[in-house]
């Protein structure tokens, strides 16, 4: 998400929520750019020049392909990467300031039956910090170069399966799949509770990748735990889930939550999620910064457990707003087709 003070002019390009380039099948040289706030990756070279037959000069140019970026299958709209890869990007976080404990355990709900009464708006209202929830975490994209920096959010959904995991379109596909991607449910303060997952499969959807369609930023992430042998739990069995609500009314209470790339600890509002448009959703609460997108938009919030069905992440509008709006994708028929394929 882009912050108000990157607008001051109407010709200054305002900086994209994503923050670092990464992957690419068994890559090991750095991201093209390190910089805080990189454009579109496009590097041309100068490859050879020479005199062909009649004094001509041949000049080629060509692109540097981000070592961290792959094509998956645009088609479809699905990647998927290789096990070496995510354990190699486990690995880096590891090696950095971050380390795996066993956290609290879960809550459980008091399963009272009908819906939970709608959470009071926050007030003031503006972000501000939260306790971590366990299906909640943060998504990193570590590279080489030392920096193992997260750059948006995610949230474990139910599903089938329960390996699968929503954010933002623009988090895993910016130019190509992001093939080093580890997701942490439950970050705090530099500890892993629920472990170190990462994804087997990336979905979607194929318009996203043809023209960015801010009405398609939505991704979904099959995850396995990296770096172990196989326990038999799934992500959701450890962490819990949120359910998956398509064609949800607006104008519903709402808990929007999201992990600023700066802190290990998410920031929290609490507000309503009102049309912004037929396909876009708005929630006007200050203070989301880069590396909430992603983040889970939440009704029927469970007090016991923090858990509530997912209508929305951040995202959409301006790859997901500025400081004082977040916008979402609204979860309609075409994004529950995404939700199908991806647990196919």
């Amino acid at each position: 998400m882009e912050t108000g003070e990157y607008r001051r002019t109407a010709t200054e390009e305002p900086p994209r929520r994503v923050t670092e380039a990464e992957d690419g099948p068994g890559g090991s040289a750095p991201p093209a750019d390190a910089g805080r706030y990189p454009q579109r990756r496009v590097v041309l070279a100068l490859l050879a020049a020479g005199l062909l037959a009649g004094g001509a000069a041949l000049v080629l140019w060509a692109g540097a392909r981000d070592p961290y970026l792959a094509d998956g299958d645009p088609h479809t709209g699905t990647f998927r990467p290789g096990r070496h890869t995510g354990d190699a990007a486990a690995a880096a976080l590891l090696a950095g300031p971050y380390r795996e404990r066993p956290g609290p355990p879960v809550p459980v709900s008091a399963d009272r039956g009908g819906s939970p009464a709608p959470l009071p708006a926050s007030r003031p209202l503006q972000a501000a910090p939260a306790a971590p929830s366990p299906p909640v975490g943060a998504l990193f994209s570590p590279g080489d170069d030392g920096d193992p920096g997260h750059h948006c959010t995610a949230s474990v959904v139910h599903s089938p399966a329960g390996d699968l995991v929503a954010t933002a379109a623009h988090c895993v596909h910016d130019g190509g799949f992001r093939t080093r991607l580890v997701f942490v449910p439950g970050l705090r303060d530099g500890i892993a509770p629920y472990g170190l997952w990462v994804p087997t499969r990336i979905d979607v959807d194929p318009r996203w990748i043809a023209d960015r369609d801010p009405d398609r930023d939505l991704a979904f992430l099959r995850v396995r735990r990296a770096g172990r042998p196989a326990d038999g739990r799934t992500v959701e069995e450890v962490t819990g889930a949120e359910q998956i609500r398509f064609g949800a009314p607006v104008g519903r209470p709402a808990l929007l939550t999201g992990y600023p790339e700066d802190r290990d600890t998410p920031l929290a509002c609490r507000h309503t999620a009102d049309a912004e448009s037929s396909t876009q959703l708005r929630f006007a609460c200050p203070g989301f910064p880069n590396g909430t997108s992603g983040g889970p938009m939440l009704i029927d919030v469970d007090p016991a457990t923090g858990t509530g069905s997912l209508i929305g992440v951040i995202g959409g509008l301006d790859e997901g707003g500025d400081d004082a709006t977040s916008y979402s994708s609204r979860l309609g028929k075409d994004l529950a087709t995404l939700y199908r394929r991806a647990t196919s």
